[in-house]
């Protein structure tokens, strides 16, 4: 197994992710074990791997551990890319691995300190106008304010985001955020609902 098969694998995993709308539209997948062992073959290839090659395989681990309900893996992998970029200064890689620990940090019920994540990204793509990830963190904060039940909040940031990914003219990145504006408008009708039973 060599890193060009293995990208070959982990593209064809990606079929079997999902938002699962019964959590709040957290990334999962529908066959964990073939992400489980996308994870083993990214160990190995760990072993003898040079600098970039580790920092994209650590990467894909915090990501894969997150989808398949490993948090707290997943942190300690993305901490290493974390550190990895600062020492590097690479700011594009700096603002991607803060996205990615802030979604581990959300997966481990860590809300505030997932948001300080997301934060630090989006004011890092604001300092260095590296807009290219202004609406993954918008949309990142977005879904951890909707779990926080803050869903003013969680609006705003899926409308930038949608204005921001309209202007890219990526489908699949619009469709992601409506589908997270959608879910959050049904939220939206079920807390009105239940302010009414409360009143009567």
């Amino acid at each position: 197994m060599d890193i060009a098969h293995f990208k070959e694998n982990l593209f064809k995993i990606k079929e079997t992710f999902f938002f699962d709308k019964n959590e709040y539209l957290r990334e999962k997948t529908s066959n964990t074990l073939k992400v489980i062992q996308v994870i083993h073959e990214a160990e190995i290839l760990l072993k003898g791997s040079h600098k970039d090659d580790k920092y994209f395989l650590y990467g894909t681990l915090g990501n894969l551990y997150s989808i398949i309900g490993q948090p707290k893996k997943a942190f300690n992998s993305l901490t290493y890319c974390l550190n990895y970029s600062v020492e590097d200064r690479n700011i594009t890689r700096q603002i991607v691995t803060l996205i990615r620990l802030g979604e581990a940090l959300k997966y481990d019920t860590h809300h505030k300190e997932a948001l300080l994540k997301f934060n630090e990204a989006l004011n890092l793509c604001i300092t260095n106008k590296i807009d290219a990830y202004i609406d993954f963190a918008l949309q990142h904060k977005g879904k951890c304010l909707m779990e926080l039940s803050l869903l003013k909040e969680a609006e705003e940031c899926f409308l930038e985001a949608l204005h921001l990914r309209e202007l890219k003219e990526d489908f699949s990145l619009i469709n992601s955020t409506k589908q997270a504006l959608n879910f959050l408008y049904k939220l939206q009708q079920e807390s009105s609902i239940d302010d009414l039973d409360v009143q009567g």
